[in-house]
């Protein structure tokens, strides 16, 4: 078992009503009981209109709160559906994923994630920044080509690196029960180590998440690469059983 703290981060995506804070709750009472014996950090990343509600439901020093994107603007504006940094942090967040595969593949550049970022990182809010390739990327063999563009475009050494973790999701894991190979994955972390130390000057705080199918079964397999910092969990994560057996099996 390591003792390195080990992120595990929920993406609920468009799911979850207010009952949905059961789920939740059942895993603080499971973070309450382990504290002292597995060093985690619990993030839910869940939909805007649940957050306030679940901040004041659950209030738990176990498990925070984040987004799941915001918009560019900093302030208010003419942006119908939109909600800026500002206003989830009002609400409760206190992390919000940014750059999301889903997100980049609707038009988002990253051009706009960058300035999301800066307007978030204003709010002091801390960043899930995702990055990956797609499957025709991968097969012509230009992950790290991809990786090192979404990197070096969008932070900068001016970003305050310790409200920053980094989340490498290939985009085609996600949801497909695919996942690249031990060595393949140790490999792309230690690339987007080096990326992120040159960026940030070789500062040691940084995190670096995978996300991309990852369940119960194969978390066995991901716990073994030390490179790994934590997770970014989908499906897996909008039930209470899945997500407490993804930690428990991490520490087995």
């Amino acid at each position: 078992m390591t003792n390195k703290l080990i992120y595990f981060v929920g993406n609920w995506k468009m799911f979850g009503d207010f009952s949905s804070y059961k789920i939740i709750n059942r895993i603080n009472k499971f973070s309450v009981k382990t504290k002292k014996r597995l060093n985690k950090k619990i993030i839910f990343c869940i939909p805007s209109t649940l957050i306030h509600f679940f901040n004041k439901k659950i209030n738990s020093k176990y498990i925070s709160l984040g987004a799941q994107n915001c918009h560019q603007q900093e302030g208010y504006g003419a942006f119908t559906g939109s909600l800026s940094a500002s206003m989830l942090k009002k609400a409760g967040s206190k992390y919000i994923i940014l750059g999301h595969s889903e997100n980049r593949l609707e038009g988002e550049t990253d051009t706009i994630i960058k300035k999301k970022i800066i307007s978030a990182l204003k709010q002091k809010l801390n960043i899930i920044y995702c990055i990956g390739e797609t499957l025709k990327e991968k097969k012509s063999k230009k992950t790290f080509k991809v990786l090192k563009k979404q990197i070096r475009k969008v932070l900068e050494k001016k970003f305050d690196d310790s409200k920053i973790i980094l989340a490498y999701e290939p985009v085609w894991s996600i949801g497909t029960n695919k996942i690249l190979n031990s060595k393949d994955l140790k490999n792309t972390i230690n690339f987007i180590k080096k990326e992120l130390n040159i960026v940030f000057k070789n500062k040691k705080n940084l995190k670096i998440l995978y996300g991309g199918s990852v369940n119960e079964k194969n978390i066995t397999l991901f716990s073994k690469i030390h490179e790994i910092d934590g997770f970014l969990i989908g499906g897996a994560s909008q039930s209470s059983k899945k997500f407490i057996d993804i930690i428990k099996n991490y520490y087995k």
